[in-house]
């Protein structure tokens, strides 16, 4: 995942997202720190696309070649959703 300053994406922005258009995963910072991720819309990172926009999960150091190496796995119809489970999980351990 490449970084740029708020500055650097102001100069050109149609520049930046062409990059994510061809994949690539761009941090946007201000005084170092990240305010912004953006995804492609579509592709290995757009599974997780959700959850890095509502704080879920942070995607450090990946690029979209490193997505494209995680396991898919498919789960059995009623399943539990194994996200779901972890959030909960997470929520107790706030409290």
């Amino acid at each position: 995942m490449s970084t740029i300053s708020v500055r650097e994406f102001s100069y050109n922005p149609s520049a930046v997202f062409a990059r994510v258009e061809k994949g690539e995963a761009v941090q946007v910072t201000r005084h170092g720190n990240v305010i912004a991720i953006l995804l492609p819309g579509s592709g290995p990172a757009s599974r997780y696309a959700d959850l890095v926009a509502q704080g879920k999960i942070r995607l450090k150091a990946a690029t979209t070649s490193s997505l494209d190496r995680l396991p898919i796995w498919h789960l059995p119809a009623g399943a539990p959703d194994p996200v779901e489970l972890l959030l909960a999980e997470r929520e107790d351990d706030d409290r």
